[in-house]
């Protein structure tokens, strides 16, 4: 028995040897205490398990202190939670934080008879929680309704889901998604939800897409999920929704006509808008920005007109109606109100002028039209309103009788009635018209002319007016001949104003002829220059005409034609060139005597031409006197001039040896021929002395030939190696570089630094300039330089001496000044005593 005890026992203890192993693994893995150790004192813990393990997990071991043999638990152990006598706390069910989260124990240590010697200490258990439960839609089927044209991203229902999981943890962290969308137009979707909150809404596609009248309704799938989406162990769960689309009401409402000035009380509700959903906000935008816009609307969305309307001032307004939120943002596109304003007869017809002149000529046959008299009706066009009607109430003289006009009653047309009218009968007839609408009456008074005939042809007083001769140097506009012809015909009418046209004898265009509006004068004037060498005899004939046609029957004839003879004599001209610029561009490193350029002019005598330059202030240029061929006579620079001008002279060999110019610009490319320099002298650089820390300077370089497009880019470099251990040069751009110290060990004096500055041309000029550094003492930031000695100033001890020696010789001066008037004193004293002594005494 007592082996079998023995056995029992031996048995116990490897089972608890095991069930140790494993607990403190899992202790390891899903628990921590205070202490993070296995075992120790009676004292107040918190350890944090997570749920879902294994039973039988070890907690903790609590050591007994004497007296205390055994331990108690109490509290809320759910039966999960044990003790074992040697202080050994473990669960033996598996924990469920959604069943209870935290668990409040107390251990109690106790002696042999029971009694509690340490404790309660109170020992808090927290369930960590594990992704255990799977995410659960509060419905199994949702369903909604959008209005047509709602507004993208405002979300028109809602679906929720809950996941007892911990929602502080990523376990409890739902996100949304729409899986599909049947019907699925064109691979569009119509729908989109917001993955936190569940808030469904259109998309800008659906917001402009739905339309109940072709898809009444739609199907979703839409499925939530824990873990953040972002684990693929993650749970998931899914719903369908059902939603269905309204007609939007929020919609344009017809045009409105209202009728202009109208007398009823205002204002008057002339239209209605109304959102989809009660509470929105109206207000009304005039985009046209009228001086007067007299509309209104109210909150139940009822547009009003709010003052009188007048179709002549405007016929048409278009103004938009907007609905927003209680945050004042729009709830959809604003709504076009259009407004015609219906006309009435309140207009009366006007004239278009004071005084209709009209023109008519005597031998017109009877109904031909005169002229249209056109009235204007401000009403609206083609409505009855503004068809007028025209009537002769009035015709003055009444010769030879009453009548002589008629006027078409709805097109105002005048027309001659009964006769062909005669101007000896009278020049002119004044007829008053009545125009009228439905409602008023307008007077318009109307003047008829009568014109007379174009019957008689223009007649020249002389047929030939002989010789004349111009040199080919006459002035452009000069008048060389007068000519008179005459007509018959009424004066100043088309019927007898002349115009004179030159027929023959001028092909080139040299003439013109002016005719002076009051006497028909004609004035030959030369309109281009004359060529004795074109043409030096023009035979000329001029045809006299009347811009009215000729009435049937009549036709110019020889009388109505005049000739001279124009001889145009020699003028010895200068050469001329084909254009005044002439315009070349070379290198400027071209060789001497390379042909830059060439100019021509010729003589209109036909003479030989010479040719020669004039302000080639820098003797670059040489002219070959024949050719007008150009060289360069001796090397060109770009830096002292990029576009040289010159003049060419050409002079005619022979003659009067005339002579004229032309200008020659020349234009020189830039290529790489200057070394880089600094941009300017540097004299004020300088670092205090002694150096505490490296310091840097900063230069600039240039040169004097053109820049790339890409800017310069120079290169520095040190310019002797030397100085490498001292200092260094790093470039900041193509321009700019930074001299640096590389130690502070200066002494105090100016260091001339060489720089290597390359251009890095296709040509590559290299130049090194001299940097000076000046390392002194520093007054406030400042260099401090002692003034150096000037010559012919002594240096400080001769300063002294000479000083001291001045100082001596003034003493000198002084001590000799003095003891001679001390001497002239005692002398003037002994004389005063002795002219007292013989001085007689007086009472």
């Amino acid at each position: 028995m007592a082996a079998g005890a023995a056995n029992s026992e031996g048995e116990g203890s490897s089972k608890f040897q095991n069930l140790c192993v494993l607990v403190c693994y899992c202790f390891f893995i899903t628990g921590y205490g205070q202490e993070g150790k296995f075992s120790g004192p009676l004292k107040p813990m918190t350890f944090s398990i997570f749920e879902g393990q294994e039973p039988s997990q070890l907690i903790f071991q609590f050591k007994a202190n004497p007296p205390a043999v055994t331990f108690k638990l109490t509290g809320e152990t759910d039966g999960i939670f044990q003790i074992q006598p040697d202080g050994l706390l473990y669960h033996n069910k598996t924990l469920d934080r959604e069943a209870r989260a935290v668990h409040r124990l107390q251990v109690s240590a106790l002696d042999a008879q029971g009694n509690t010697v340490e404790g309660p200490v109170p020992v808090t258990i927290e369930v960590k929680d594990i992704n255990d439960n799977r995410p659960v839609f509060l419905q199994r089927h949702y369903e909604g309704s959008v209005r047509q044209s709602s507004r993208p991203g405002r979300p028109f229902m809602y679906v929720n889901a809950t996941d007892l999981d911990d929602p502080a943890t990523l376990n409890g962290q739902l996100i949304y998604q729409i899986l599909m969308q049947l019907p699925k137009v064109n691979d569009v979707m119509y729908f989109q939800i917001n993955n936190q909150t569940g808030g469904i809404s259109l998309t800008p596609q659906g917001s402009q897409e739905l339309d109940p009248l072709k898809n009444p309704s739609y199907k979703l799938v839409v499925s939530v999920e824990d873990m953040g989406g972002l684990n693929e162990h993650s749970f998931s769960d899914s719903v369908p929704v059902a939603i269905t689309v309204k007609e939007n009401i929020w919609k344009a409402p017809e045009p409105v006509e209202i009728e202009e000035n109208m007398t009823q009380p205002y204002p008057i509700k002339i239209t209605q808008v109304q959102w989809n959903d009660p509470g929105a906000l109206y207000s009304l935008v005039d985009k046209e920005n009228t001086p007067r816009f007299p509309f209104s609307i109210d909150q139940e969305g009822d547009i009003y007109v709010t003052q009188p309307l007048d179709r002549e001032e405007k016929d048409e307004y278009v103004f938009y109606a907007v609905a927003r939120d209680e945050q004042g943002k729009p709830l959809s596109i604003p709504l076009k109100i259009q407004v015609k304003v219906k006309d009435i007869n309140d207009n009366p017809p006007t004239c278009p002028s004071p005084v209709t002149v009209l023109e008519v000529q005597e031998n017109e046959q009877i109904g031909s039209s005169i002229g249209t008299l056109t009235a204007h009706d401000m009403d609206e066009e083609n409505t009855v309103n503004s068809v007028l009607e025209y009537r002769i109430v009035d015709q003055t003289p009444k010769v030879p009788r009453d009548g002589l006009f008629l006027v078409q009653t709805y097109h105002g047309t005048l027309q001659l009635a009964v006769q062909s009218l005669h101007k000896r009968d009278t020049p002119q007839y004044n007829l008053t018209v009545e125009v009228s609408n439905e409602d008023f009456k307008t007077l318009c008074f109307v003047q008829i002319n009568i014109i007379d005939i174009n019957d008689q042809i223009p007649i020249f007083e002389k047929s030939d007016y002989g010789n004349l001769t111009f040199p080919e140097d006459t002035a452009v506009g000069s008048v060389i001949l007068t000519i008179q012809a005459t007509d018959a015909d009424e004066p100043h009418t088309g019927s007898s104003k002349i115009l004179y046209r030159i027929t023959q004898g001028d092909n080139e265009g040299r003439l013109e002829i002016e005719t002076d509006p009051q006497t028909n004068t004609g004035y030959v004037k030369l309109k281009k220059p004359l060529d004795f060498e074109t043409v030096a005899i023009h035979n000329i004939v001029v045809q006299a005409e009347n811009p009215e046609p000729l009435v049937p029957g009549v036709q110019y004839n020889a009388s109505s034609s005049a000739t001279f003879r124009l001889t145009v004599t020699d003028v010895n001209e200068v050469p001329q060139f084909f254009q005044q610029v002439f315009e070349a561009t070379v290198s400027e490193a071209v060789a001497k005597g390379t042909k830059v350029g060439n100019v021509t002019a010729t003589d209109p005598e036909g003479l030989d031409v010479s040719y020669s330059l004039r302000g080639d202030k820098r003797g670059w240029l040489r002219i070959d006197p024949v050719t007008g061929e150009i060289f360069s006579a001796a090397p060109l620079d770009r830096e002292a001039e990029s576009l040289y001008r010159v003049q060419v002279v050409a002079t005619e060999v022979g003659g009067s040896y005339l002579s004229s110019t032309a200008q020659f610009h020349l234009t020189l490319t830039d290529v790489n021929d200057n070394s880089p320099r600094l941009v300017k002298e540097y004299t004020g650089l300088f670092f205090c002395y002694p150096l505490k820390a490296l310091g840097s300077l900063i230069f600039e370089a240039t040169d004097d030939d053109q820049p790339t497009f890409r800017g310069r880019h120079f290169t520095f470099s040190l310019g002797s190696e030397s100085l490498q251990k001292d200092w260094e040069v790093s470039k900041i751009n193509g321009t700019h570089a930074r001299l640096s110290t590389k130690h502070t060990d200066f002494e105090e004096r100016v260091y001339s630094i060489p720089i290597r500055i390359s251009d890095g041309g296709r040509q590559p000029m290299e130049g090194t300039v001299s940097l000076p550094v000046t390392f002194c003492k520093c007054v406030e930031n400042r260099c401090f330089r002692p003034a150096a000695r000037m010559p012919g100033i002594p240096p400080v001890g001769m300063a002294v001496g000479i000083l001291l020696a001045t100082l001596l010789v003034i003493g000198i001066i002084l001590a000799v000044v003095f003891f001679r008037m001390k001497r002239d004193k005692n002398q003037h004293n002994a004389e005063s005593a002795q002219a007292s002594e013989v001085k007689p005494l007086r009472n």
